[in-house]
């Protein structure tokens, strides 16, 4: 029988982090007090809210709270408190590589612009990772919900940091709305600017989600993807292509994708060899961090720690890290294995 260790001390990448929906619960709380900023019971309560994204009522209630949360964030002292607990949290739970996402736009009035706001969070990631020596870099994201020239505003932007920490672009928001292709152009300003491509895809809507993003904006990791589960021509598609999918398990049943933690296809994508790396996506809605993902695997998808040594190894494989970093992260692995 193979051995169970502690799924906090493998050595692994974190891919998929919102940047205000990181924040710890205490966190929340202090700085709303600070501000004045009166919360919602949900967000007050000291447990993950009830949430279900699966339709427009419920998608609405997710983003009221992501943005009361947010509105918390007022000050660089925020943000680079923020960034430190986003970090010690996941070093707590083995991760060795994160790159977090924001859309600097949501934070550019309270920090006095678009420009200064996306200064101020490069920065704080830059002393974050020297300080604790977690590699850490930054995922710029456009909102699907806004229109597309602001996504372009923002690629360009994103090119211009891409030696100040900026690795790659995104798109999130409700895919359900407006159409990947409407975003072909900021894609391309992000590839030809060599920053990697990373959208969402395929969490609330079906596989032809997840299509989008490998022929509109040339995908070559996409946010969620279980959806592709639905499809075995788009799974073989991902497998031969190796496009990473971001996999959130708590996620994906918090928001109503799926019912029950079983009935996540992890072992569908994992059979259909599409390459994961397993995300914790808002650990301050959806109550479960980094290390608790891979626990989902083991508890309700039976993977042997042989099976979790890879998905972290495909992790640190999808990820923006040099390649001497992911040695030495490969390394690790091999080294938590033999314990």
């Amino acid at each position: 029988m193979d051995r169970v260790r502690d799924v906090r001390l493998l050595p692994k990448a974190h891919l998929h982090l919102h940047f205000t929906g990181s924040m710890r619960p205490g966190t929340l709380l202090e700085l709303a007090d600070k501000y004045g900023v009166h919360l919602p019971e949900a967000l007050r309560g000291g447990e993950p809210p009830s949430l279900r994204a699966t339709d427009e009522r419920g998608w609405f209630r997710f983003q009221r709270l992501y943005d009361m949360a947010r509105s918390c964030l007022r000050e660089p002292e925020d943000i680079q408190r923020l960034v430190r607990e986003a970090a010690e949290e996941d070093l707590r739970d083995g991760a060795r590589w994160l790159e977090i996402q924001v859309d600097p736009t949501s934070y550019a009035p309270r920090l006095g612009g678009l420009i200064p706001a996306l200064e101020i969070i490069l920065d704080a990631v830059r002393v974050t990772s020297r300080e604790t020596g977690i590699g850490m870099r930054v995922l710029v994201a456009a909102n699907r919900m806004k229109h597309p020239l602001d996504a372009r505003t923002l690629a360009r932007l994103a090119v211009r940091y891409r030696d100040q920490g900026v690795v790659g672009f995104g798109l999130s928001n409700d895919e359900r709305r407006g159409f990947a292709r409407d975003f072909d152009r900021a894609f391309a300003i992000a590839r030809e600017g060599g920053l990697l491509a990373a959208p969402h895809g395929g969490e609330l809507s079906g596989p032809s989600s997840v299509r989008d993003c490998l022929d509109d904006l040339r995908a070559a990791r996409v946010g969620h993807g279980v959806r592709a589960a639905e499809d075995p021509w788009l799974l073989e598609r991902l497998a031969r292509d190796r496009v990473t999918c971001e996999v959130c398990p708590a996620s994906n049943v918090a928001l109503g994708v799926y019912e029950r933690l079983p009935d996540v296809p992890l072992r569908t994508l994992w059979d259909a060899g599409v390459p994961m790396a397993l995300g914790a996506d808002d650990p301050l809605l959806f109550g479960s961090r980094l290390a608790a993902q891979y626990e989902i695997a083991r508890e309700h998808h039976g993977f042997t720690d042989r099976e979790l040594a890879e998905l972290a190894r495909q992790s640190v494989r999808g990820s923006a890290a040099p390649t001497d970093i992911q040695e030495k992260i490969m390394v690790e692995i091999e080294e938590w294995l033999a314990l």
